[in-house]
């Protein structure tokens, strides 16, 4: 039999430096996966995550393939109601579970982790594109999925993580390999957060009381309340695969007009447009692949989201035809175009991008809406662990996206403050307007202001080349 853990107990010793495996999968009330039953956790942060979906108590399997362990590797054993905890260190060498300290920390190894992530990642996209020139279309298409696989459960499991890289990381030099992993990790946070807001709005209309608003043969008990998802488990997957090939044709389109920096001719772009729905289903077909989430993907994300639409590809379908997915993967791949810095352009600011692309897509149709939505609350526009200005000429730096929250640590005159002054909640609507950030200038790396950060908001290792938020 399963005992359960009281969360925080489990969020202590995490944050203490232990680790533990569930041997159980953790779901939340709607039924969505939270937590594989492999999975080691090694960051606080995924179980704060787990807690904020109501998870309270964690399942520990009893069959020897769970554990805890202390930061020395040692087993610890905790008893059901976890009152006994004199075998977990008091702390983390160098780490203070001071509120701030702890999250700075947490900053700290998420973004390591995210790092890890990527770049595994990276090496998987390169090689599948390397294969595809090598033998003219076939690629290891079971070792890209499971690479994809695990990264979309990092992606659940730590709501978007790489918003915690600063676009920075995102170089040029390997655009299409990095594009292709931007659009899966945004694609991915945005598709699950429609997922819930869909589904959420569904079970509120099967769960009212209005007239043939729910099953017509009786009221429903509380068991079945909140049972309708959108997407299951595995289509969220196969939707993220699909995320992650859908720019695959361009391997085909010769690197003269694909690497060009000035304007394309009316046949270069119609060479380009061949990417999606001829290059890109070219190399599907021969790999025998006839999964239609990724086949939708790779040929409709640049088709129009609304009727009217220019400068959209293929036409055959009308915009209420296209799948959501396939929009969100729109979404995604302008989103990210836009903001990443390429040899002929710079990045553009991550809020003028947010802004002008809503601004083209807001009240065209009500699904689009949802979608518009889900990719504004997705978008990790203040990295955790980067630089923002303020009007009044200070700097900040950001603990948490949603707010967000940050910790001046300049005075008005861009001179360090001599005391630790308490975070700022950004969006108080009580807050003085000198004291929002300035959109006007664009989110810095931590180690562009190294010399003006305190000593508490840099790394342990005190290593500018690895502040959180860097590329390596």
């Amino acid at each position: 039999m399963a005992q359960t853990i009281d969360i925080d107990t489990l969020i202590g010793i995490v944050s203490r430096g232990g680790k533990i495996t569930t041997g159980i999968d953790v779901y939340n009330s709607h039924g969505t996966l939270l937590l594989n039953k492999e999975f080691l956790v090694t960051n606080s942060k995924i179980l704060e995550k787990i807690k904020e979906n109501g998870v309270r108590e964690v399942p520990l399997s009893a069959d020897g393939k769970s554990g805890i362990w202390d930061t020395k590797g040692n087993l610890i054993s905790v008893d059901r109601h976890a009152s006994s905890l004199e075998k977990v260190p008091s702390s983390f060498p160098g780490v203070s579970l001071n509120s701030i300290e702890k999250r700075l920390y947490e900053i700290e190894e998420t973004t390591k982790l995210a790092r890890e992530n990527y770049e595994t990642a990276k090496t998987c996209i390169k090689q599948a594109l390397t294969d595809i020139k090598d033998t003219g279309g076939q690629f290891d298409y079971d070792e890209v999925s499971s690479h994809v696989f695990r990264l979309v459960e990092f992606l659940t499991i730590m709501d978007n993580p790489f918003s915690y890289l600063t676009r920075e990381i995102f170089s040029y030099d390997d655009y299409l390999y990095n594009h292709s992993i931007n659009v899966c990790t945004i694609g991915t946070a945005i598709i699950n957060k429609f997922n819930l807001i869909f589904s959420t709005m569904i079970n509120a209309h099967l769960n009212s009381k209005e007239e043939d608003a729910h099953d017509p043969f009786g009221e429903q008990p509380e068991a079945m309340k909140n049972t309708y998802r959108h997407f299951q488990k595995d289509e969220l997957q196969n939707i993220s695969l699909g995320f992650f090939l859908h720019d695959i044709g361009k391997v085909l389109v010769p690197d003269l007009i694909l690497n060009k920096t000035g304007k394309l001719t009316n046949e270069e772009f119609d060479t380009v447009k061949k990417h999606s729905y001829d290059f890109g289903l070219a190399i599907l077909e021969k790999n025998e692949l006839s999964n239609p989430f990724i086949i939708n993907i790779v040929k409709y994300h640049h088709a129009p989201l609304y009727r009217g639409e220019n400068r959209c590809y293929p036409l055959d379908r009308l915009p209420e035809e296209i799948p959501v997915y396939a929009k969100v993967c729109k979404l995604a791949d302008i989103y990210d175009a836009m903001t990443s810095k390429r040899s002929y352009k710079e990045a553009s600011n991550q809020i003028n991008a947010v802004t002008q692309i809503f601004r083209s897509y807001a009240r065209k149709d009500t699904i689009l809406q949802y979608i518009l939505h889900s990719f504004i609350k997705s978008i990790g526009i203040y990295p955790p662990g980067s630089i923002v200005f303020l009007r009044n000429g200070q700097m900040g730096y950001v603990l948490e996206s949603h707010g967000p929250f940050i910790i001046p640590f300049t005075d008005t005159k861009g001179d360090s403050l001599s005391e630790k002054p308490d975070p700022l909640d950004l969006s108080d609507s009580n807050l003085d307007d000198a004291l929002k950030i300035d959109n006007r200038r664009s989110i810095k790396k931590p180690f562009e202001v190294y010399e003006l950060l305190p000593s508490y908001l840099k790394p342990r290792h005190q290593d500018p080349e690895r502040v959180p938020g860097l590329s390596n």
